[in-house]
């Protein structure tokens, strides 16, 4: 995807985000999502992509405020985490609540500086606001680019899917097609590929192991 669709697809997310965290502060519902309990299912999905217990590394793209974090640290003993947000006021929430904490850098970027063992992205391919599909998709594709790029050992996002309910389904937000991701990170990134459909949200986690 060409930079100007790529400044298209992210131009009105900071503002739209911005406006979520005042309303509801560092939570959940802070990042657009319904709540807390969600947002761990999903995290031990993504979570899958790391493998055994050693000391790891790891790239979050779209870190918000920081939760995934919290996350790790409540089920891994030894690992650096590297947050990266396009937001100004998530990544001043993050920098607040992870103020202290050993082996943590933020960065106001829109993709990782530097490679990490892996690379995880949750919830930024939703919210396409007025993007049209078509160049949403390239943004999804030039987004796992660079996911495959920033990692060492594997990476893992997730996506909406185009299965939900569609009284359900909102126009400002992306339902992905499931296998055609899975077939994309099949053909370009790695043969070790897994598809989790299998989980009570309306939304898929594909994990690449590289």
């Amino acid at each position: 995807m060409d930079n100007d669709v790529n400044n298209s697809a992210l131009r009105d997310i900071p503002g739209y985000f911005a406006e979520t965290l005042r309303q509801h502060g560092a939570t959940a519902k802070g990042v657009d999502w319904n709540g807390e309990e969600s947002q761990r299912v999903r995290f031990r999905q993504l979570s899958k992509i790391i493998a055994g217990e050693d000391a790891f590394s790891l790239n979050d793209l779209g870190c918000g405020y920081g939760a995934y974090y919290d996350f790790l640290a409540g089920r891994y003993a030894d690992f650096s985490y590297a947050g990266f947000d396009i937001t100004p006021e998530m990544l001043q929430a993050a920098e607040g609540r992870l103020a202290g904490k050993k082996n943590v850098r933020l960065a106001l970027a829109a993709e990782p500086d530097t490679e990490a063992d892996y690379t995880v992205a949750s919830g930024i391919f939703n919210l396409r606001l007025g993007v049209s599909d078509a160049d949403w998709l390239r943004y999804i594709e030039r987004g796992l680019d660079i996911m495959a790029r920033a990692s060492r050992l594997g990476f893992a996002f997730n996506c909406l899917t185009a299965y939900s309910d569609p009284p359900k389904m909102r126009p400002d937000l992306y339902y992905a097609a499931p296998c055609a991701l899975f077939d994309r990170c099949k053909r370009l990134y790695s043969r070790n590929v897994a598809l989790l459909h299998d989980y009570s949200l309306y939304e898929f986690t594909i994990l690449v192991r590289l």
